[in-house]
């Protein structure tokens, strides 16, 4: 099976697929034969630019049950039944845990773990009633390590990959997998937000910010979007029903 088949005629959501890591997936899937409907917080009017890639775009709240029940029927109604989830959908902020606002830890907590448990909820059964389904989470190096000023994002990322070992168990004897992709520092939009807060705070300009971030790991750079997408095409292709339950570290060496 060739690269360009690994999707084809399968259907596929994209949390977080309207930018970043999200964005490169769907584009992947798309490529490789997928119906790939993604979905964003703001109105569909507002991803005009992305309307001739191929997706279907629709509102999405993965952090609201209505939103993500009337998302994942709206996929259905147009597309069939999903038989692939990606669930990339993820925010951070910067706090130091004293002082740390309620609203901000329940934002991150409701995106990052409670979203991609809507989503898998709304999804699973009729993936374990076709006896097929790929589910994939974007967690975090942050999962198995940890880094002041981001509690709630560790936090949050570990608590995926509990989530993600749970629903591989599940489907294991259905033909359902679930792994999770941990990146480490990748280039993204919500990377530059967070190196511009960084630099605004540590004083240093934003490229050399950023050249102390791709420091950080032994091969000196910043995971590309790319790189994500090809793996998490392979999990979600018929050539991995195996690889479940399995959080893969895409970390350049680097612990975080």
């Amino acid at each position: 099976m060739t690269k360009e088949l690994w999707h084809q005629g399968r259907v596929a959501i994209v949390t977080g697929g309207t930018a970043g890591i999200g964005l490169e997936i769907a584009r992947t899937l798309v490529a490789r034969g997928a119906k790939v409907a993604i979905g964003g917080r703001r109105n569909v009017e507002e991803y005009d630019s992305l309307s001739h890639e191929g997706f279907l775009i629709d509102q999405l709240n993965v952090c609201e049950v209505d939103s993500v029940e009337r998302f994942v029927g709206s996929v259905t109604a147009h597309y069939g039944e999903p038989g692939i989830l990606v669930n990339a959908a993820g925010v951070s902020v910067h706090h130091e845990v004293c002082g740390h606002s309620d609203d901000d830890w329940d934002l991150v907590i409701q995106t990052n773990l409670n979203g991609p448990f809507k989503m898998i909820r709304a999804c699973l059964p009729s993936m374990l009633a076709s006896g097929w389904g790929r589910i994939v989470n974007i967690a975090s190096t942050a999962a198995n390590t940890a880094v002041a000023t981001h509690a709630a994002y560790c936090a949050s990322k570990a608590g995926l990959l509990g989530l993600t070992r749970a629903v591989a168990l599940e489907g294991a004897g259905r033909g359902v997998t679930c792994t999770s992709v941990s990146p480490t520092w990748v280039e993204t939009d919500m990377l530059r937000n967070s190196i511009e807060l960084m630099a605004n705070r540590s004083g240093q300009s934003l490229e050399v910010q950023r050249q102390e971030i791709a420091a950080s790991n032994p091969q000196n750079r910043l995971v590309q979007p790319q790189e994500i997408a090809e793996l998490a095409s392979f999990m979600c292709s018929d050539l991995s029903p195996a690889l479940t339950m399995e959080d893969v570290q895409v970390n350049a060496g680097a612990h975080w």
